[in-house]
């Protein structure tokens, strides 16, 4: 297949299958958190890729429950934190950004999120929008519309990689120029491009070039 060559004036990162390999990190947090309720794990698992983990607690368990099953779900998965690494072209993607270029917009929380990045060996970037910093998560708007704002650019001029049907959705109500799905699983997505991993992408002086790519 030929390249894919897209045009933006700042590129949106999800961070969680985009950017850092959590799998088993989610997994094993998650699955001890399911036992502790008395829930199906394949179940609980089933539910929680691309949201924020509020979203997933709320959906699960009644109101009483809810303030301490999520505090126990967020000690979890920062206890687990130092297992992540980073997906394959990740750090090579991002590391020759401006920081006024590129944002990570996560369904995790700022620490998690923080902890996930440094654990994975990426940088820092200048705006990373989180499930603290938005009153809805994704698949709703806000996320990346909070993220293009702290950039300074509208929406409309920036492109998403994202990996998650939820994050998908986020990014299309936000109005972003382009979507570009990461992972295999997304080929099926309302994305506009699609790569296995970043090691396809490459974004030079505006634009980033996607190499074995599909509509």
């Amino acid at each position: 297949m030929t390249d894919v060559v897209l045009r933006a004036e700042a590129f949106l990162f999800d961070s969680d299958g985009v950017l850092v390999d959590s799998d088993l990190s989610v997994e094993q947090a998650w699955t001890e958190w399911a036992s502790r309720y008395g829930l199906p794990a394949h179940e609980v698992l089933a539910l929680v890729h691309g949201r924020p983990a509020a979203q997933t607690v709320e959906t699960l368990l009644p109101g009483p429950l809810q303030g301490e099953a999520l505090r126990l779900i967020n000690r979890l998965e920062l206890d687990t934190a130092s297992s992540v690494s980073a997906l394959p072209g990740a750090v090579e993607c991002v590391s020759g950004l401006p920081v006024r270029d590129w944002a990570v917009v996560t369904s995790g929380t700022r620490s998690l999120a923080t902890a996930r990045l440094q654990a994975a060996g990426l940088p820092s970037p200048g705006v990373i929008v989180t499930a603290d910093d938005v009153r809805r998560g994704k698949p709703a708007p806000d996320p990346y519309l909070a993220a293009a704002a702290a950039l300074q650019h509208e929406a409309a001029a920036c492109l998403v990689f994202e990996d998650a049907e939820p994050g998908v959705a986020a990014a299309r109500a936000a109005h972003v120029k382009h979507v570009v799905g990461v992972g295999r699983d997304t080929e099926s997505l309302p994305v506009d491009a699609f790569v296995p991993d970043l090691s396809c992408a490459a974004i030079r002086s505006g634009s980033v070039t996607l190499s074995r790519t599909s509509p």
